[in-house]
């Protein structure tokens, strides 16, 4: 895998990359890569095209509130880089007819 892919990725996951992790994810990642793909194979040869781990079952719980309300909003609004008031201001990415 390029430097420059490796790069580009870390800028869309907003990391910031060292000169040695860019050279140790350029040996890594195609590894990484080449598991998962060997993981789907499996599955798909199996016949089983969505694999489940451990058994599917409902959980009802009363639904209650477990956390303070604004506990975190501060957290989260300092780390964004764009805010707006109380409000994440995101890039948009969907398109509706009235565009």
């Amino acid at each position: 895998m390029k430097r420059e892919d490796i790069t580009h990725l870390a800028q869309l996951s907003r990391m910031t990359v060292t000169d040695e992790e860019l050279d140790a994810l350029a040996t890594e990642l195609p590894k990484i890569v080449s598991y998962v793909s060997a993981i789907s194979d499996i599955a798909a040869i199996e016949g089983d095209k969505t694999p489940v781990v451990g058994p599917v079952h409902n959980v009802f719980r009363e639904d209650v509130i477990t956390n303070e309300a604004d506990g975190h909003t501060a957290d989260l609004l300092r780390e964004m880089p764009v805010t707006e008031g109380r409000y994440m201001k995101v890039k948009k990415i969907l398109k509706t007819n009235t565009d």
